[in-house]
């Protein structure tokens, strides 16, 4: 499967596909996988030559096999996303600016994935279809469709595109997709079902081109609980869920910088942001001591330990906080790869 990462941040949705290829493809060769810390098996591990890295595993399923996964490019213009997303991924060409990419000299690809930017849908709703979302990242996603009409779409964006303005601005999406000869499903999912503890709700769209098989990926329950689920422990950190002994065990307290106001959440933490260490609004504490770490903010998003490393603190934050959760990414296409 030939595809496109849109929006590709620090490359959320292509480990998510990657580790998702890497489960179908090594397990039908006979190995066996590891688990991950809920209890969910993921990756794979070789009963003869060992557990293939993170970085590895795109290479290695890209070549030679008939169901080979390839990234023909994808479009990031934060330089900081750019430098972590080249660290793990050096062979993928990077288009830039998604909104001076000529679409019509794209390669061809089966498959676009994308997190675009909620911008402003303010004429949505008006005139409806196609020309309604002119002028809003969306845009640029659906030009890059009408001309390469790829077999299938995964979109992700936040909870709130549902409901914004009456739900004229997502009915106006639906038209727009469904005009461009796509058939849609979409659901809300929540970060917390799937193996990391954190309460994050974003919706995602599929999209496949009508009259090609559908894959039947939602709707996914919570069978993904994290309940008795930990993030892995590293080196002098804590378990993300067990960052203390006091009567807060088990839960994130989270101060509000603005009303200082310390807000409990049992068992899973809250969504993680952008704004992080950048003077935002929410500044996350475990049990009131200190801050999450940049690593901890990485399992949460189920990134490896260490993913971005090599840039600022403040820019670890505010990438981890833009990116796709990976668990949420690989359980999809674990679905559409049947």
């Amino acid at each position: 499967m030939k595809y496109f990462d849109s929006f590709s941040g620090i490359g959320g949705f292509t480990l998510g596909i990657t580790q998702a290829y890497e489960t179908k493809i090594l397990i039908r060769d006979g190995q066996t996988k590891t688990s991950r810390p809920d209890g969910k098996e993921q990756g794979v591990e070789s009963t003869t030559e060992g557990v293939l890295s993170n970085r590895d595993i795109h290479d290695n399923i890209s070549g030679g096999d008939t169901g080979a996964l390839s990234c023909v490019g994808y479009s990031e213009i934060d330089k900081y996303a750019q430098q972590i997303y080249q660290a793990h991924f050096p062979n993928h060409k990077n288009y830039g600016d998604i909104t001076k990419i000529n679409e019509k000299e794209l390669p061809d690809f089966d498959l676009l994935v994308g997190g675009f930017p909620c911008q402003s849908f303010s004429i949505a709703g008006k005139r409806g279809g196609f020309n309604d979302t002119r002028g809003t990242m969306f845009f640029e996603l659906a030009r890059i469709l009408r001309a390469k009409q790829p077999r299938l779409f995964v979109f992700e964006n936040v909870k709130g595109l549902l409901s914004h303005d009456g739900g004229r601005t997502f009915a106006t999406i639906v038209k727009a997709l469904d005009e461009l000869g796509y058939d849609l499903q979409w659901q809300v999912l929540n970060s917390k079902n799937h193996g990391v503890p954190q309460n994050r709700e974003r919706v995602f769209i599929i999209g496949h081109l009508r009259g090609t098989s559908r894959p039947e990926v939602f709707p996914f329950g919570e069978s993904h609980s994290i309940n008795n689920g930990k993030a892995p422990q590293g080196n002098d950190l804590a378990y993300c869920l067990q960052a203390g002994n006091d009567k807060h065990r088990g839960s994130y307290v989270v101060e509000d910088s603005r009303r200082h106001e310390p807000r409990i959440y049992k068992e899973t933490a809250p969504c993680v942001q952008s704004s992080y260490g950048t003077g935002g609004g929410h500044i996350p504490y475990v049990n009131g001591v200190r801050r999450l770490t940049p690593t901890e903010c990485e399992r949460l998003q189920g990134f490896p330990d260490g993913w971005t490393d090599g840039v600022s603190d403040t820019q670890r934050y505010k990438t981890l906080g833009n990116a796709v959760t990976v668990n949420v990414v690989g359980d999809i296409f674990e679905k559409i790869l049947g």
